[in-house]
């Protein structure tokens, strides 16, 4: 039997991905940044929770964790080697692996939106939880890493096959297409995702999971080999540009004051 992803809402916009083993009545969580969606979950459909999967230490995506631990008693928190989240107590390294309800998971280090932020995917089945580096139609802003980092950790995920879903942990899709859009005017892609992100958001239904082979098409920070993409790189920087990765740097600027 397949596990289940569901999102669990948080805040305004974040979710919890809740990867499920109906079966089995077993639970896992990646990010919680709030306890009461989990543990609403949880006892809702009679699960155990037996894992939390972190991607990086900010409070959204790990404040949940000491009143869920408190509440459900202790359990493998996973998390990357180099980070401040105390609430880790199985570190992981680059490519290292866990098992979680039967699905292989590896760590991927991406760090650009923090320097502890980390991705785990399961070659399997093709799941991608990648935290705040990849959004649909956008990537998260460099806090704490270089801009350098943040564009190769996004090209370390688009390294993996096209079919692959990435779950990230924001409902920022609408927004990010809208400077898509402003980026790539004339992109067809873009414009059908934005009419679908539409139309789900309407009826309150997540825009998320995303296919990384549709991130190709319609995500300018993923998009800085393209000639219409450098083109408007350059415009907005009125100067060449001799990198994809200064390419990527004033895009992510130009976003960061859209």
């Amino acid at each position: 039997m397949t596990n289940t992803i569901t999102p669990l809402a948080a805040f305004d916009d974040n979710y919890i991905w809740c990867i499920a083993d109906a079966q089995q009545k077993k639970a896992a969580v990646v990010d919680p940044g709030d306890a009461q969606p989990v543990l609403d979950f949880i006892e809702e459909n009679g699960y155990e929770l037996v894992a939390i999967l972190v991607t990086h230490h900010h409070f959204d995506h790990t404040g949940g964790i000491t009143k869920i631990i408190d509440t459900l008693g202790d359990m493998p928190v996973y998390g990357g080697t180099d980070t401040p989240c105390a609430h880790i107590n199985h570190p992981l390294q680059d490519k290292d692996s866990i098992n979680v309800l039967a699905q292989d998971f590896q760590l991927l280090t991406i760090p650009g939106h923090t320097l502890d932020h980390v991705a785990y995917h399961d070659a399997k089945n093709q799941h991608l939880f990648c935290g705040d580096t990849l959004f649909l139609g956008g990537c998260g802003r460099v806090f704490e890493g270089t801009m350098p980092q943040m564009h190769a950790s996004l090209h370390t995920l688009m390294s993996l096959p096209a079919d692959t879903l990435a779950y990230p942990t924001h409902e920022y899709s609408l927004a990010n297409l809208a400077f898509a859009e402003a980026v790539e005017p004339d992109n067809l892609d873009i414009q059908k995702a934005i009419e679908q992100a539409q139309k789900l958001r309407q009826t309150g239904t997540p825009t998320l999971p995303t296919q990384l082979a549709t991130e190709a098409l319609i995500n300018p920070f993923v998009r800085c080999h393209i000639p219409s993409v450098i083109v408007a790189a350059q415009q907005r920087a009125e100067s060449k540009l001799d990198s994809q990765a200064d390419v990527f740097a004033t895009l992510r600027e130009w976003k960061n004051n859209f």
